[in-house]
């Protein structure tokens, strides 16, 4: 690169500069970069997660334990909450900025040496996806936990050679314009990442998708697991201090804890206990005390995060209904009959309307905001009339584009606030909140 970047804002740039336009599902692109950089995805067994909803809890959990049972690790996630530096983590840690520059310039001199790609440049998640590979490898690690993007079988983080265990976390209607207008085209895509001969646990949900499961695992010969067919789960807590359960799998019953919030952390942690109990026989290190110590030291900012138990200031990135039905449940669960005030941004291609309409039944008020200096974020004066013609009163929907004038006006209610609709607004509220702490009682 001709200029060294100085931040990682700017070496995100840097990779924008380098890279094709919007979304282009395929594997040939990266397939060749791959080949250039010496194929180092092929140096690392690793754990690959796909789904709607869950991805990043089930990963964060799965890497905990395997941290927590000797392992190193790398966790690859994505988008980032705050910074760029949280996609790829090295042993619960992120990577230099000089590291990360380094992987920058080898991209950048195999592009520039081949005409194929010169012309047809890798997107920018997949220059980043490859960015990641390669520093897996560069720094030895002895397993990678691996978050897919929007998609499964076209996605560039399946280009991976030595897939270990495969999660499908929930499934839902989401990025229809590239998987599927309906939810069997979307799992179809999703399921199609399983490997011959590899572990795949499915969370089940929705149940109609298991005969659809089961079709994709038998033409693939990967061994399907379905998780409500195989463990049974007891005595859940879901709390202000996180989440509680007994676990029964394999004629044994753990007793799980861990600090993140919400119902569907239920889902999310019994999967990754799972499936790790599912490879402990050939990751040897894989203990009951590792498993246990795992999920109580998990941490995933930003899925229904409580940065402030009274009144409650709640971050949650659920950003289609899906997601939002269950922020809701963790709400009524957590929370009662008590409705908070919600603080709501997202992206206009989401469906926000379905969204607006499940909030309704766990929220008060509404202040409908945006997310700054972000094209796609939605007008907050659509999303106000959205959430009328959704049900909410006239006198219940407020608008404030400002977001920081939008939490002020939220927290003079003393309801307590729930910020949600996106992860790209809730990693614009949780920097703004953490650099505002005492204006905001926090």
């Amino acid at each position: 690169m001709n200029r060294k970047p100085r931040s990682f804002e700017e070496l995100e740039n840097a990779f924008s500069s380098l890279a094709s336009a919007g979304i282009r599902p395929g594997l040939d692109r990266i397939s060749r970069l791959m080949e250039k950089l010496g194929n180092p995805e092929k140096d690392f067994p690793a754990v690959h997660i796909v789904g709607t909803n869950g991805k990043g809890s089930t990963a964060a959990i799965t890497d905990s334990i395997l941290r927590e049972s000797g392992y190193r690790t790398a966790l690859y996630t994505s988008p980032h909450l705050e910074s760029p530096d949280e996609r790829l983590l090295i042993d619960g840690s992120p990577l230099s900025l000089r590291e990360w520059t380094m992987a920058a310039d080898d991209i950048e001199k195999a592009l520039e040496a081949d005409v194929i790609l010169r012309a047809d440049p890798p997107t920018f998640f997949e220059l980043v996806t490859a960015a990641a590979f390669l520093l897996c490898s560069r720094n030895r690690v002895e397993i990678a936990v691996v978050e897919a993007g929007l998609g499964g079988r076209l996605d560039a983080t399946n280009l991976l050679s030595s897939v270990v265990l495969t999660f499908v976390t929930s499934i839902s209607m989401d990025h229809m314009d590239f998987l599927g207008d309906t939810i069997e085209k979307i799992a179809g895509e999703k399921f199609a990442v399983m490997r011959e001969g590899v572990p795949a646990f499915f969370s089940g949900r929705p149940s109609g998708l298991v005969p659809l499961f089961r079709k994709k695992a038998r033409d693939s010969g990967a061994f399907p697991h379905v998780l409500p067919e195989e463990i049974r789960v007891e005595n859940v807590s879901v709390s202000e201090k996180g989440t509680a359960f007994s676990l029964l799998c394999g004629g044994e019953r753990y007793q799980i804890r861990t600090p993140l919030h919400g119902s569907f952390q239920v889902e999310n942690c019994s999967l990754a206990v799972a499936g790790m109990l599912g490879i402990s026989g050939r990751f040897r290190r894989i203990s009951e005390e590792a498993l246990l110590r795992g999920t109580e030291k998990a941490r995933w900012p930003g899925r229904f995060e409580i940065l402030r138990a009274d009144p409650p200031l709640v971050l949650d990135g659920g950003h289609n209904p899906d997601g939002i039905m269950r922020l809701v449940e963790s709400l009524r669960a957590i929370y009662g009959e008590k409705k908070p005030t919600v603080v709501f941004a997202c992206m206009k291609d989401k469906d926000f309307p379905a969204g607006l309409s499940l909030l309704l039944n766990g929220a008060g008020r509404l202040i409908c905001t945006s997310v700054p200096g972000n094209p796609r974020s939605a007008d907050p004066y659509v999303l106000a009339q959205a959430a009328k013609n959704a049900g909410w009163k006239e006198d219940a929907v407020e608008v404030v584009p400002d977001p920081l004038d939008a939490l002020k006006a939220s927290e003079r209610t003393r309801q307590g606030t729930v910020c949600c609709g996106s992860l790209y607004f809730i990693g614009w509220m949780r920097t703004l909140i953490f650099s505002r702490r005492e204006e905001l009682h926090f």
